[in-house]
């Protein structure tokens, strides 16, 4: 956890960051990873060799890949062709198999194809477990542990919680538990223009780790205070932002964010806190954020 002192000047809200992106596999979703696989391998719902499939291409699905060589199940993801060149390595790297899709569904976007070909999947192979990292309700609960860091790290009041959302586990968890500690607590979700999680129109979006063409079922709106959109440009230049002021080297979810509490710091009163976390690290978007073209790049499809 640290104070983004140079970001926002003495005068301005305390803002901290927890860095997540120091987990082992890189971002924040190592987390959910680690507790539902380890969860499962308790209960006996994961035995050795248990064919586990999930659709993702971004971050959750490293994490998977990592806990799945760990504990030695086979591991297919459901990607589409906006995954990052990085990304599909690692997961290769870690003996993941890869399955594409390379058709969007009928109503836009590649989720829903994702989603269509895990059931096919999961019909061709009985014995397959799908983790659903829209609607699993464990990973909440893995985030309970991280708001449980927050609180233990920060024993003075928080006032603002500021996340991106794409699945919405994470802020799910990390908020209920915050707001049983300081019930005055504000959520503030940051989704990216062109999601539809929050009932915007769908868009294209380039950036992987923020927003989704479908609204997740773990999405739950009575925690939630305010919601502020960052397009794929404001995402870009908070990722800049950030390393040029902070010297913190941080992926597109934390520009996001970054950009959010600069629309959000006007608002607020000086002496408030705003707790947020930076997900992932920055290597992982050398051409989509920190090349020089990227913040003149035409969107892509829709994700």
């Amino acid at each position: 956890m640290v104070q983004l002192q140079r970001l926002f000047g003495a005068d301005a809200p305390r803002v901290y960051a927890k860095l997540e992106f120091l987990n082992p596999a890189g971002s924040v979703k190592d987390r959910a990873a680690r507790y539902v696989i380890e969860r499962g391998v308790e209960d006996g719902v994961l035995k050795p060799d248990t064919h586990v499939v999930e659709s993702t291409s971004g971050n959750f699905g490293v994490a998977l890949a990592m806990m799945a060589s760990i504990y030695h199940l086979r591991l297919t993801l459901v990607v589409d062709p906006n995954i990052t060149a990085s990304n599909l390595t690692i997961l290769k790297s870690f003996g993941a198999t890869i399955d594409m899709v390379d058709v969007p569904a009928p109503q836009g976007g590649y989720l829903e194809a994702r989603i269509d070909r895990v059931r096919q999947l999961l019909t061709a192979d009985p014995s397959s477990v799908w983790i659903n990292q829209y609607a699993n309700a464990l990973i909440p609960r893995a985030h309970h542990l991280t708001a449980a860091e927050i609180l233990a790290d920060l024993p003075g009041p928080v006032d603002y919680l500021v996340l991106a959302v794409s699945t919405t586990g994470t802020l799910v968890g990390i908020a209920e538990r915050l707001k049983q500690a300081h019930p005055r607590l504000r959520v503030v979700a940051v989704d990216a223009v062109g999601s539809v999680v929050f009932g915007t129109p769908a868009g294209p979006r380039r950036l992987p780790g923020i927003g989704a063409s479908r609204v997740p079922e773990l999405l739950d709106m009575r925690l939630i205070d305010q919601v502020i959109h960052v397009t794929d440009d404001e995402a870009i230049a908070g990722c800049r932002d950030l390393v040029a002021r902070e010297a913190i080297f941080a992926g597109g979810s934390s520009g996001s964010v970054i950009a959010a509490i600069q629309k959000l710091v006007p608002a607020v009163a000086p002496l408030s806190s705003i707790v947020t976390l930076l997900p992932d690290r920055g290597d992982r978007y050398l051409d989509l954020v920190y090349a020089d073209r990227a913040a003149h790049r035409d969107s892509g499809p829709p994700r």
